[in-house]
């Protein structure tokens, strides 16, 4: 470099200081006479580190990118239609009674799925906090064809009481993996404007849960497999959701009293108040309990608490004790956040592999505690805008989630959960990605992050400098 131009360099980054301190510190560019960058000569602090995950601060823009990626493959992937044995769609639902054989169009996934009640519910909660109705539409659309046809399945049945059929599960549930995801979502779709008549799928789920189910003697739900009188954590989202979502829709009280019960029942015997976690299965009559922390069946449960919480009345007596539940909850899952981001498939076993749905949900659960003011952004911002960050890397270009574990029962030895398959076709990670979205969109209106000195930071009102802020309360 001739002195000439170094001197109009040096001009040109004088009125860009930023980038003559980056040069500086890089070692591009040293002043005269100054050695390569050292702890003398430059702010080893700003050197920006080699992270796995990008660690930044999202924004509303490249949040719902990912979000319509995700919306995009589902919609091309699960058709609203009943086809007959040729595979011809029926658009006319009286054939339906005089057709050899029908079934869904096929698709990628279910429509009457628990996980893809969650989906519905995501896409909801993601119109709800973009302001795009295409993601509600997408919930509507499905749940009004479920509503739609199942009259014609219903007179079907008359003459044909044993047919397989494919609304079987929604018209006689056997179990409330067929009922509380989907029929959350359906109260959730009514009260958003759902067109289609839902109630009579509402009150049919609502009272094989409510009455259908297996209960121990203390009301506690239950199920006879793969041992009689087993608690599955799972169920605490297959069934409270709905509770809690119906005591609002029928303005009946004993669904919340129900709700709270199933949640502080499930926690006496699940809940290890030392690490802040529950376990995964529970055998009534086992002596010893082998506590394994299963990633996904924690997140239904937190993500359970949240959503009782939000319908639950103010003055309800057993809500105070769900919220401190929720609390220690929280605290005990950010502990064993990894640095990537990503929660492990077994939380405190660190060789589990990072685990999508489970991070998913917990972004969302804890983001929207933070957004309703049940826990201090400030001490939990950051974790959730990492995970979010992490779950964007796992959202592949069509749009299909990754790493999520595959349907999972109950084990009690590691090996079990260790080698769970993960496939993008596991339906569990597209509702919470949905929902982790649009709750981290909220968090981001709701509250100011930012980086500073190198750290995310959440802040109680904007911030308006770029460089390092100090006297923050």
């Amino acid at each position: 470099m001739t002195k000439t131009t170094q001197t109009l360099t040096y001009q040109k980054l004088f009125i860009n200081p930023h980038l003559l301190l980056l040069l500086v510190f890089l070692g591009t560019f040293p002043l005269r006479g100054q050695q390569p960058a050292n702890d003398v000569t430059a702010p080893l602090h700003l050197m920006k580190p080699n992270y796995e995950t990008p660690y930044e601060v999202p924004t509303k823009e490249t949040i719902t990118k990912v979000l319509d990626r995700v919306y995009t493959y589902l919609n091309d992937v699960t058709p609203a239609a009943i086809v007959d044995e040729n595979g011809t769609v029926i658009s006319d639902y009286k054939k339906i009674k005089k057709a050899k054989e029908t079934s869904f169009q096929s698709g990628d996934f279910r429509l009457t799925s628990y996980e893809w009640g969650v989906t519905y519910a995501g896409m909801l909660l993601a119109s709800e906090n973009t302001g795009d109705q295409k993601y509600s539409k997408y919930t509507n659309d499905r749940l009004n064809f479920l509503a739609d046809i199942r009259p014609f399945y219903a007179d079907f049945e008359k003459n044909n009481p044993d047919a397989k059929h494919p609304m079987k599960r929604v018209l006689h549930p056997h179990a409330l993996d067929d009922s509380g995801a989907v029929c959350a979502a359906m109260i959730k779709a009514t009260a958003q404007g759902a067109t289609s008549d839902l109630d009579p799928l509402i009150q049919n789920f609502m009272d094989y849960i409510s009455n259908g189910q297996y209960r121990l003697g203390d009301g506690t739900l239950a199920r006879n497999r793969p041992m009689k009188n087993s608690l599955w954590l799972d169920d605490l989202f297959m069934s409270v959701p709905a509770l809690a979502q119906m005591g609002k829709y029928s303005g009946d009280n004993t669904y919340f009293d129900d709700a709270v019960k199933q949640v502080l029942q499930f926690a006496n015997r699940m809940f290890n108040h030392e690490k802040g976690l529950f376990m995964h299965a529970y055998i009534v009559d086992c002596e010893q309990h082998p506590e394994f922390y299963w990633g996904r069946a924690n997140g239904w449960a937190i993500m359970t608490m949240v959503e009782l919480l939000e319908v639950l009345p103010e003055n309800h007596k057993g809500r105070e004790e769900v919220l401190t539940l929720l609390k220690k909850h929280i605290d005990g899952l950010t502990k064993l956040q990894s640095g990537k981001g990503l929660w492990h498939q077994l939380l405190d076993r660190n060789d589990s592999y990072l685990e999508t749905s489970a991070s998913a949900i917990y972004t969302y659960s804890i983001a929207r505690a933070i957004n309703r003011g049940y826990v201090d952004a400030k001490a939990y911002g950051p974790a959730v805008t990492l995970a979010w960050n992490a779950i964007t890397e796992k959202v592949n270009e069509k749009g299909q989630v990754e790493g999520t574990c595959v349907g999972t029962g109950m084990g009690f030895d590691p090996a079990f959960y260790y080698y769970r398959p993960v496939n993008v076709y596991a339906a569990h990670g597209y509702g919470p990605v949905l929902l982790a979205g649009a709750e981290m969109i909220a968090l981001l209106q709701n509250s100011f992050p930012k980086m500073n000195d190198s750290a995310i930071q959440f802040y109680e009102n904007e911030v308006k400098t770029d460089g390092p802020i100090f006297g923050e309360n």
